[in-house]
C-alpha cells in the first residue's frame, strides 16, 4: 500500500521521542510535525535527517483506514495503548 497523499496522520497523531530538524526534543502526540507542509507532505521523506521511527512506519490498510480521520483515530488509539 502507498501513502495517501495529503493525509499526514502519521506526522500528527503519534509522538516522536527523537530529534526532528526544527524540533530537537521530538514532538508530542497530536502535534503537527514542523516538517509537514501545508498540503500534508513530509519535507524529510527520503532524506537521512528523517527520524528512524518515521522510516520504520509503513502504511497498511489497518493503520490508514479509508480516510485521514480513520488513520488519525487508529494512530491515536495506538499511541494511547503504548504510552508508558
Amino acid at each position: 500500500m502507498e501513502c495517501r497523499l495529503g493525509c499526514g496522520a502519521c506526522c500528527i497523531a503519534p509522538s516522536i521521542s527523537t530529534p526532528i530538524p526544527g524540533m530537537p526534543h521530538g514532538k508530542p502526540a497530536g502535534t503537527r510535525c514542523i516538517q509537514l507542509t501545508a498540503d500534508n507532505l513530509c519535507l524529510l521523506f527520503g532524506k537521512a535527517e528523517r527520524p528512524q521511527v518515521c522510516h520504520d512506519l509503513f502504511p497498511d490498510e489497518e493503520m490508514c483506514g479509508k480516510n485521514q480521520a480513520e488513520a488519525m483515530a487508529y494512530l491515536a488509539e495506538l499511541e494511547a495503548a503504548t504510552r508508558p
